[in-house]
């Protein structure tokens, strides 16, 4: 699962609906996000390299028990149902980002294309729009972590509230995400359930 977040270099984005952009190089990775016009809808991007295997990658960014350590404000994940073929989840998360903002329970669809792609999309629930994807490359010893996601909450948040998950959430998210990577690739071991 995923929240967004940023650098600090703003930019006009005329080639889409959101108006205000930043882009940013964390030096460990880079990030870009996008809000539009009123700061209830944004979209992100972020690529971190990880010196890991890209099926450790994928089976961490797979596992919902793994979810709850990296994501920031995830509080619970389960999986519904799962296709016969294991191509892809319905999985409920439930969101408890902060006091301000209610706590969101909402279900996606997590569509795999082993050990490459996930791509996910919200089927219902208090959201109104989330869709986001993970690329995985393989780059030597080193897997490069592609991650994209487009939100709306469906009610009015704080726009400071909105720009601070921006600027705060992708990188720990990335950082996180890494971190256990290297650690799971060092040990030789990958969450059970993964694949």
């Amino acid at each position: 699962m995923l929240l967004l977040a940023t650098g600090s270099r703003v930019r006009a984005a005329a080639d889409h609906p959101y108006t205000a952009a930043e882009a940013g190089d964390q030096g460990e990775f880079q990030v870009q996000v996008a809000l539009d016009s009123e700061g209830q809808r944004g979209r992100a991007s972020a690529v971190v390299r990880i010196r890991a295997r890209r099926e450790v990658v994928w089976s961490l960014i797979k596992s919902c028990a793994e979810s709850v350590k990296l994501v920031p404000g995830l509080d619970a994940c389960a999986v519904l149902e799962t296709a016969p073929d294991g191509s892809w989840q319905i999985i409920r998360q439930v969101l408890d980002y902060s006091w301000f903002v209610p706590k969101l329970t909402y279900e996606i669809r997590a569509t795999y294309n082993y050990p490459a792609q996930i791509s996910i999309e919200r089927i219902s629930g208090d959201l109104s729009e989330l869709k986001a994807s993970w690329n995985l490359q393989n780059d030597g010893d080193y897997t490069i972590a592609r991650h994209q996601v487009e939100l709306a909450p469906g009610f009015w948040v704080p726009q400071w509230l909105v720009r601070g998950a921006l600027r705060h959430d992708l990188p720990k998210l990335m950082r996180a995400l890494r971190v256990r990577a290297e650690l799971v690739q060092r040990q030789g071991s990958a969450p059970q359930g993964s694949h």
